[in-house]
């Protein structure tokens, strides 16, 4: 069987159930292949909600990663009936203390609640800047920091930019 049709079948037994995205999720440690699973398999699995829902709240923090990369894809996507207010509350809590990877996919609905929801913007950056997560992340010239704050102040410029 070729590669590329080794991984067909490996996607489509992916998508066909919970409990298997469940098990490969815990095995996908490195960076590269747990972000492919979660952005071009569980994203588009029919159980996406439930495994978001249970990822969040895992205690293996590789895993919650899954579960807060799922939310901030929503936040942005479908966010009806996502309490945000809480969301935050949850972010402001745990992710100053949050492992690496976990600390990375917090931040990124930290940021995404700022960008695509006024309301809750103020708030959003107030705890960007308290916590200071990622605010010395080296980057590039030209690119836009992960530092919820400035992430999304340039999103939004943008976004008023191009109305």
């Amino acid at each position: 069987m070729g590669r590329q049709a080794l991984s067909i079948a490996f996607v489509n037994t992916i998508r066909s159930s919970s409990s298997t995205t469940r098990k490969v999720a815990r095995r996908a440690h490195p960076r590269c292949t747990h972000y492919w699973l979660v952005n071009y398999v569980v994203k588009k699995n029919p159980h996406s909600e439930e495994l978001r829902l249970a990822w969040s709240a895992d205690p293996d923090p590789v895993v919650a990663s899954a579960g807060w990369a799922l939310t901030a894809d929503r936040v942005t996507k479908r966010p009806e009936g996502l309490d945000l207010g809480g969301l935050l509350d949850v972010i402001e809590a745990e992710m100053g203390d949050a492992p690496d990877r976990l600390q990375w996919a917090m931040n990124e609905c930290l940021a995404r609640i700022g960008i695509e929801h006024s309301g809750h913007r103020a708030r959003a950056i107030e705890i960007g800047e308290r916590l200071g997560v990622l605010k010395d992340y080296p980057t590039s010239p030209g690119c836009t920091s992960p530092f919820a704050p400035v992430w999304i102040t340039e999103m939004v410029r943008r976004q008023q930019g191009s109305s």
